[in-house]
């Protein structure tokens, strides 16, 4: 049906062009809000009333004049139907919503991705410090940033994904401190015990494992413990691998992998910061005030300048402290590397704590003066996300160690519910994760309802016991009934909302999609047989269900869901 859409989209492009040479209105259809106003609307007499000084109800009668006498829109075209101020409403023929069970069942899997260009992009996402296990927080930013990797991929760009974590800073610091203690004997409540220490239990788990001298393995590194509780840096790398160790499988059980581990360390061994820095100051950007260096982001639209390098304090002891990098000036000196790594195009999937940093780190990017446009990277801000169990809110607490992780919310219901829930709203919207709900296997479970239209659809399959792959050549005259032509046009769209989805940041759009895609398969369900007497009439509708299994498939894969052939 693709196809057919960009026949009568031409046709429509010339026919506007000889109507208002000149006049720049693109030929597009919309989708009506009521199915009853048709399967596609115009809006372009509306358009070009105002540049013609016309009338538009008789700009849509002239145009619907010349389109009718176009020889694709006589072939695909019903009826055009005037209505309102001077929309125009198509009603295609069952041939043209025919059209797309051929495409769906001749490229299966690829169905609605674009050919790779070759156009590489990075996205950034989960950067959990390694200070402890993955929150649901970080779940959503999981689920989100795999999604996006999944639809940039599917419209031709070559994907990189990148894990960005701090193993640097006082955060680590404090873990550091926290460790140590617990190695010593100390506990939360003790005194000596500090304030901002993390007290959770798997600090304890991390300090018994140090002192028995065990190895911890994670995805970027291992390391060894040295059991001396005075060795403070072993220390420090012990708790960051074991710590990355337990984020992997966090990861492995959401079934999420990165193609990179970015430490921030390296920002610093490898002298980028150094040399970002220097970039700033030799741009003359930079300026000294009340002893720290100062970076001049209102030039760059943030609300005053800000801070680079802290100003030296004085110790206790009587000695001067030299001041430390803000952090912000390390994330610019990290998306340097990215824009030198050739990626013009780069994504952040960051927390709504973040969004003050958006400003100043452009700020920085565009005042290096490498050519880095105004708007790099993108961001895509979201918020935290409340469980329910059982009615009560599980409170999360990182400090006090019992917040939700990304392991129990899985353990709890599964990988494709959590994935599912947390997609299922715009990443800047709060999200309630009821996890009573997920577990259900009814209607009301939104992830249990989509598979099981693809499950429904598969036992049809199976009871029928033909070669799925001889239905594209079926024979589609009889699917004609609006049931059916409902469920064709509902399949057309998936093109163009994978599309949109990747344009606009939304996965959340391919959810609503699957949502509605099987909502109109099990209505058809229960309007048609399917395994009927007749050969032709079977055939057909067998091509029907099978063409709406694959792009249940094709739209669930992009969220990283499983599409089961049996529930």
């Amino acid at each position: 049906m693709q196809s057919v859409k960009q026949q009568l989209l031409a046709a429509l492009a010339v026919e506007l062009e000889r109507l208002a040479p000149g006049a720049g209105v693109g030929a597009a259809f919309e989708s009506p809000r009521q199915a009853a106003h048709g399967d596609w609307a115009c809006t372009a007499a509306m358009q070009l009333a105002k540049p013609l000084k016309a009338n538009p109800r008789q700009l849509a009668e002239q145009l619907k004049s010349a389109l009718m006498a176009n020889a694709d829109f006589a072939q695909w075209v019903a009826a055009i139907e005037i209505a309102g101020p001077g929309f125009l409403n198509l009603r295609l023929t069952p041939a043209a919503k025919q059209q797309v069970l051929r495409q769906v069942l001749a490229q299966r899997q690829d169905f609605g991705r674009q050919a790779t260009d070759g156009a590489p992009m990075i996205v950034e996402f989960v950067s959990a410090n390694p200070t402890g296990p993955l929150h649901v927080g970080h779940g959503r930013q999981a689920a989100l940033g795999d999604a996006l990797c999944n639809l940039f991929a599917s419209q031709g760009w070559r994907v990189h994904r990148e894990f960005y974590y701090n193993d640097a800073g006082v955060q680590i610091d404090t873990l550091t401190t926290s460790v140590q203690l617990r190695a010593q004997g100390l506990k939360p409540g003790d005194a000596g015990w500090p304030e901002a220490a993390y007290n959770g239990d798997y600090i304890q788990d991390i300090a018994d494992d140090f002192l028995a001298g065990k190895t911890v393995h994670a995805d970027d590194r291992q390391f060894s413990a040295s059991g001396d509780v005075q060795d403070r840096e072993g220390i420090r790398q012990f708790a960051v691998a074991y710590l990355r160790h337990e984020q992997d499988k966090d990861l492995q059980a959401f079934g999420l992998k990165f193609d990179e581990y970015y430490l921030e360390s390296s920002l610093y061994s490898s002298g980028r910061v150094a040399a970002t820095v220097q970039r700033l100051i030799d741009a003359g950007k930079t300026y000294e005030q009340d002893g720290a260096l100062w970076l001049r982001t209102t030039e760059y639209g943030d609300d005053k300048d800000r801070v680079m390098k802290k100003s030296a304090v004085s110790t206790a002891d009587g000695r001067t402290s030299e001041g430390g990098y803000t952090y912000f000036v390390p994330d610019v000196a990290y998306h340097i590397s990215k824009w030198e790594r050739g990626y013009r195009k780069a994504i952040n999937i960051q927390g709504t704590d973040h969004h003050g940093t958006i400003a100043r780190v452009r700020a920085g990017l565009q005042a290096v003066g490498l050519g880095i446009p105004e708007g790099y990277p993108d961001y895509v801000l979201h918020t935290m996300v409340r469980v329910v169990r059982g009615g009560q809110e599980v409170k999360i607490s990182k400090r006090a160690g019992s917040y939700v992780t990304l392991r129990d919310l899985i353990e709890w219901t599964s990988a494709d519910a959590v994935r599912f829930f947390l997609l299922s709203r715009k990443p800047d919207t709060e999200y309630t994760f009821d996890v009573d709900l997920a577990v259900q296997k009814n209607n009301d479970n939104p992830v249990y309802y989509v598979q099981y239209a693809h499950a429904r659809i598969c036992s049809v399959l199976q009871a029928w016991g033909g070669d799925a792959t001889t239905l594209v050549d079926a024979d589609l005259a009889a699917l004609d009934t609006p049931a059916a032509q409902a469920l064709m046009l509902q399949l057309a769209r998936y093109p163009d909302v994978l599309a949109g989805a990747a344009q606009d940041f939304a996965p959340h759009d391919v959810v609503f999609y699957l949502r509605e895609l099987a909502a109109s398969y099990h209505s058809y369900y229960d309007a048609e047989r399917i395994l009927v007497d007749d050969e032709n009439v079977k055939n057909a509708r067998l091509a029907l269900v099978a063409a709406t299994a694959q792009v249940l498939h094709n739209g669930l894969s992009i969220l990283g869901v499983s599409a089961p052939v049996r529930m």
